[in-house]
């Protein structure tokens, strides 16, 4: 009987009532067809991988990640809280001991949610990896964490939620933003001026095979999460990278898959994207879970696997190396960009942008403004508002603050006022407390 070298535990949650719309490329089938092959393959009889039920998340645990408006409730389903239940129950699982990794096979999926929700954009509502941590850290106390997103779609939500934390390492292979939504995660995007160096992205050109996305792992994604040693590894495991995916352009495949699962030996993988329903996902799932619990995968192979046929051509291994490099050094150089940044003597850094939600069609403008901070993650606060006449005021204080940053938060949310803004809440990390004035 077979037997896994590293017990592992798996969720899975189809959400059979959640849908955009029953042809939709994120449905309920994109588990299905997964649990049957496992259940086919006999993987869950191996000894040492075992199937947890999902835990329901509680409106504190997406508080401690998101402001949303007009509340928790009017932005998610129930789905959303046991689609964060199931990765937080693997979560727990691992720290507690009874796993030594897991895979959460869940959905709605999460990596497009940002700090502010008004709505959906890219599928996501809620950050299920971002809700996961949180919990985490608020439990068990974790402290430095590595996300590595290897999604074909850049990660921003969770890029977004980061940006400012120097204790989280958030690192996305992806395909160029230039051919594929949601047009970010550009090299030079690497943190808010309290972090920066801690956000890596590495956007390849469409049709990078294995070749390329494992070279990237060998070459930087490897010797970063050594350097960064921490305490816990999240894989933001979307699947759209495989070569038969309807919406995407690239070329891996699931041995290549296992292979990266293999070298990142991520503590817990969370279900993002793929959609090649019945050509991908089941082989890339089941590769996954055998590379997870420490077993042999050289047998995984979708029926129309052909490497010859996904090569990549030459000119990506030209690119890979090139962006490895410059990564690689900007990586090295982050302590000196943060100096110069915190040398200048300003107090606070200024950001304006615009943030589209594409799949609920709603525009909103947000000004940020974060405190300059040598011995903290820097207190910051946004304006955002939408077309649909929707302002709110949400100032996040980060965990471990600094006293100046506390009082600096504490000023803005009292001196914010419910008129204009529909709300004013408070995330006070450093007190794992969520504070809302009432609304008009």
């Amino acid at each position: 009987m077979l037997k896994a070298r590293r017990p592992t535990g798996l969720v899975f949650f189809p959400a059979f009532d959640w849908a955009i719309s029953p042809t939709h490329p994120e449905r309920e089938e994109r588990l299905l067809y997964t649990q049957d092959q496992v259940f086919e393959e006999g993987i869950l009889d191996i000894d040492g991988i075992h199937e947890l039920k999902p835990l329901l998340a509680e409106h504190r645990d997406i508080e401690r990640v998101h402001f949303c408006v007009p509340g928790v409730d009017e932005v998610t389903t129930e789905s959303h809280f046991i689609s964060a239940g199931g990765a937080q129950a693997i979560g727990n699982a691992v720290l507690e001991g009874r796993v030594a990794c897991g895979f959460a096979l869940v959905r709605p999926p999460g990596h497009h949610a940002m700090r502010v929700v008004h709505g959906a954009r890219g599928f996501c509502n809620i950050n299920i990896e971002a809700v996961m941590i949180e919990s985490l850290r608020s439990r068990f106390g974790v402290q430095k964490v590595a996300v590595v997103d290897t999604d074909c779609h850049h990660g921003d939500g969770t890029q977004d939620i980061y940006w400012h934390d120097p204790d989280t390492l958030f690192i996305s292979i992806h395909q160029d933003g230039r051919t594929l939504y949601p047009g970010s995660g550009f090299p030079q995007e690497m943190g808010g001026p309290n972090a920066v160096g801690t956000t890596v992205n590495v956007p390849l050109p469409p049709y990078t095979s294995e070749e390329g996305i494992l070279a990237v792992a060998r070459q930087l994604i490897l010797p970063i999460l050594a350097d960064f040693e921490p305490d816990l590894i999240v894989n933001s495991a979307g699947q759209d990278n495989h070569y038969s995916d309807p919406i995407t352009n690239m070329n891996f495949s699931a041995q290549g898959y296992a292979e990266l699962t293999r070298l990142l030996a991520p503590d817990i993988c969370v279900l993002e994207g793929g959609y090649a329903i019945e050509g991908a996902l089941p082989y890339v799932n089941a590769g996954i879970i055998l590379a997870l619990a420490g077993l042999d995968t050289h047998r995984i192979r979708e029926p129309d696997y052909h490497p010859e046929r996904i090569r990549q051509p030459p000119e990506v291994n030209r690119w890979v190396d090139k962006i490895c490099d410059a990564q690689m050094e900007n990586w090295e150089q982050r302590s000196a960009f943060r100096d110069r940044i915190l040398g200048t003597g300003q107090e606070f850094s200024d950001r304006t942008r615009p943030i589209f939600y594409d799949t609920d069609g709603i525009r909103e403008e947000q000004r940020e403004r974060v405190r300059l901070c040598p011995d903290c993650g820097g207190v910051w606060r946004i304006d955002s508002v939408t077309d649909r006449n929707a302002r709110i005021l949400a100032v996040h204080i980060p965990r471990g603050a600094c006293r100046d940053c506390r009082e600096t938060g504490y000023r803005w949310f009292e001196e914010g006022k419910p008129d204009p803004f529909r709300q004013v809440a408070l995330q006070d990390r450093s007190a794992d407390r969520y504070t809302v004035k009432p609304r008009r």
